[in-house]
């Protein structure tokens, strides 16, 4: 697949913000070195989580629906929707207002980093970005997506 900028797709600030949450949520040494320190600049994990399901509403539908809008294939799609399950289930678990150590420490954490990563490199690789790159703060984000 020949790699697209983000801005390509119809909703690409959801797109964005999907991108972003998985990102952070898809990798445990960013979780340590920020969430888990509290360095300001890139919310928690309820604010990734939120972010992921929020204009979305993939806490209720699943990410195929957004096909041609939000993501560019099934695949894609297929990908989130792990995650996005992965990650809520843990997130009813021991609570939205949780600290993130109560999430890194859930037995199924671990299964659910992966999957954010697994959607994480297929969105970044399908819009030319390396997935490798430390997450962006949300700062920077407000600033792509001109809600700043």
């Amino acid at each position: 697949m020949v790699p697209m900028p983000i801005n390509d797709m119809p909703w690409w600030r959801w797109r964005a913000n999907v991108r972003s949450a998985l990102h952070m949520l898809s990798d445990q040494d960013f979780q340590r070195e920020y969430w888990a320190a509290g360095t300001a600049g890139y919310g928690d994990v309820t604010d990734a989580v939120y972010r992921l399901v929020e204009d979305t509403w993939l806490d209720n539908w699943s990410a195929e629906k957004y096909v041609g809008t939000i993501f560019r294939d099934s695949r894609e799609a297929a990908l989130v929707d792990v995650a996005v399950l992965r990650v809520l289930r843990i997130m009813h678990q021991v609570g939205a207002d949780s600290p993130v150590s109560a999430y890194m420490e859930n037995h199924a954490w671990p299964e659910a980093v992966r999957a954010a990563r697994e959607a994480h490199v297929r969105l970044a690789e399908s819009d030319g970005d390396d997935p490798d790159t430390p997450p962006r703060s949300l700062e920077v984000l407000a600033i792509m997506t001109g809600t700043a």
